[in-house]
């Protein structure tokens, strides 16, 4: 009969160091890029809301012409793919340089989340954006239960970009790598 050897217990992982709270100052500070972050995605989600409501109640809003409700949706999508430009081109690589949610380590599950995502709402966003330019040149007509298709898609994954950017970009993270000073020569 043998007996079993009882098991070391698992060395315990180390506990993410607890930083100490911010003063208010500090706080502002860490979180500028955050902030201005969030100045570009809010107006993403409005202009996102705005056509989204349309085919949800399967009516343009009565203050646009039809023209103006198209541009909504062009401008929406030229906007987003210059935002994603800058990030992909300027912020995203100064900010992997200690950040592993920056860092681009290859294609697939391997590249950033926050990469992956830029890639999946691409993919969405062309559909739409070819559609629209469709319906500019007469080629076809607009409707709104097709453009919510063309936007279904990629929804869940815009909204989550455009929230887990922010908060990547939030005080409590970016004290984890950068200090006050740094903050302020981070590109954006």
């Amino acid at each position: 009969m043998s007996q079993e050897q009882p098991q070391e217990p698992a060395p315990k992982q180390e506990e993410e160091q607890k930083l100490p709270p911010l003063s208010p100052q500090d706080f502002r500070a860490y979180n500028q890029k955050a902030e201005q972050m969030e100045y570009f995605h809010a107006h993403f989600r409005h202009s996102w809301n705005i056509l989204w409501d349309a085919t949800t109640a399967n009516k343009r809003p009565s203050n646009m012409t039809l023209k103006q409700f198209i541009n909504v949706g062009l401008q929406f999508a030229q906007h987003l793919e210059v935002h994603h430009s800058i990030e992909e081109n300027h912020v995203f690589p100064y900010l992997a340089r200690r950040m592993p949610e920056f860092q681009a380590k290859g294609r697939g599950k391997r590249a950033a989340e926050l990469l992956r995502q830029h890639r999946q709402i691409h993919d969405g966003l062309e559909g739409f954006e070819k559609y629209l330019e469709k319906c500019v040149s007469g080629e076809e007509e607009l409707r709104l239960d097709v453009l919510r298709e063309k936007m279904e898609g990629w929804r869940e994954v815009l909204w989550t970009h455009l929230d887990q950017e922010v908060k990547t970009l939030g005080a409590e993270n970016m004290r984890r790598y950068w200090s006050k000073e740094e903050i302020t020569m981070i590109p954006m």
